[in-house]
């Protein structure tokens, strides 16, 4: 779905208007380059979903937390098959926005619970930023919907609590040798150079 819809620039202009009527209700007046990046930016954050579920898939599997992991994964491919979900498939690139965002933010908080719990970043990527950007180019009340999906997901899965109880002392120890869990802040942000000019941050 990614493959077929993000490399064709005939929906650019799809993302084009729904970026210029996102800035106007936010005030703002963009131009056409700044409309440009938007969609760049949109395109790269939506090509992001397989990556990130490859890397949360092995970061998982080094620290143990592969069956809460393998839940979220599940819930996140039955979201992307789903047709009629909070933003329709049938509405093409558009249709993939609350795809891209349920599966980045339920990847974003499993690494961000597990920084919280050990002082250690799960994955090399920290798409915060990012997805905060999204969420006002997908606007309310859908946002919120697709917030109350990701959180329904974390409980569900038992991954908070899986998580704190890798915060023993024995758990911490084992921690401080695995080399494969980073220790320094994520390396890895997409390009949102000039996104404020779009009111997007």
């Amino acid at each position: 779905m990614i493959a077929e819809l993000c490399s064709d620039e005939g929906t650019e202009p799809e993302l084009h208007d729904l970026l210029a009527v996102v800035a106007e209700r936010g005030g703002v007046e963009p131009v056409q380059d700044e409309l440009e990046h938007g969609v760049r930016f949109v395109t790269m954050y939506i090509k992001q979903v397989p990556y990130m579920m490859k890397v949360a898939w092995t970061a998982a599997a080094t620290v143990g937390l592969q069956s809460q992991m393998k839940q979220i994964l599940q819930m996140v491919e039955s979201y992307w098959i789903e047709g009629d979900d909070v933003i329709p498939d049938e509405l093409g690139i558009i249709g993939l926005l609350d795809d891209a965002y349920c599966s980045l933010t339920s990847l974003q908080a499993v690494s961000d619970h597990y920084q919280l719990q050990t002082g250690k970043h799960l994955f090399p990527n920290d798409m915060n930023a990012a997805n905060r950007a999204m969420r006002k180019i997908i606007g309310e009340p859908y946002a919120s919907e697709l917030d109350r999906i990701v959180i329904r997901t974390m409980n569900e899965t038992g991954l908070v609590e899986a998580v704190k109880s890798m915060a023993s002392e024995e758990k911490q120890l084992n921690f401080a040798t695995n080399s494969t869990i980073w220790n320094h802040g994520p390396a890895g942000e997409l390009d949102m150079r000039n996104l404020e000019k779009l009111g997007l941050l």
